[in-house]
């Protein structure tokens, strides 16, 4: 399935069911609410996001303590878990999806290229789903796009 497919099934059920979203985005950069914005009545579901893309921005928008960044790396299930709970307290939300990982080319701080994490939170969801990618940066930043989304939509009982 297509970031654009997905997308389509996300707005859709969130709409049915009359709930919104948030993201925090570190790996994809944007990529994450562009999908989503792409869809025509998006607006009606979709609230906003926080790229995050620095460990800076985690901590003073999304509310992640430096000790835990120390403690985990900012590419880890409890970071990509504390940036989707930092995300639907700021917001608001029913929802909130947050993606941390390494594009590439090369690896960062030790974490292969292709690691990504996806945290999903929301109406008594939590959970997070490891990601082992290869390709070229694009390919791993769309990959985690379209597996974010789908996570989510799998979680959306119409």
């Amino acid at each position: 399935m297509s970031d654009l497919e997905v997308a389509k099934s996300v707005v859709k059920k969130l709409s049915k069911i009359r709930k919104s979203l948030s993201v925090a985005e570190s790996i994809t950069g944007g990529g994450l609410a562009s999908a989503l914005t792409d869809i025509p009545g998006a607006s009606k579901v979709f609230i906003g996001g926080v790229i995050a893309y620095s460990d800076q921005v985690k901590i003073n928008e999304l509310s992640i303590s430096k000790a835990d960044l120390l403690k985990y790396g900012a590419v880890s299930e409890e970071i990509a878990l504390a940036m989707a709970q930092g995300c639907l307290k700021k917001f608001k939300t029913d929802y909130a999806l947050a993606t941390t990982g390494v594009a590439g080319p090369g690896s960062d701080n030790g974490v292969k290229a292709g690691t990504a994490w996806i945290g999903v939170v929301g109406k008594g969801e939590s959970f997070a789903i490891a990601l082992s990618l290869s390709g070229t940066r694009e390919i791993i930043r769309h990959a985690t796009i379209t597996s974010a989304l789908a996570a989510l939509e799998r979680t959306l009982k119409p």
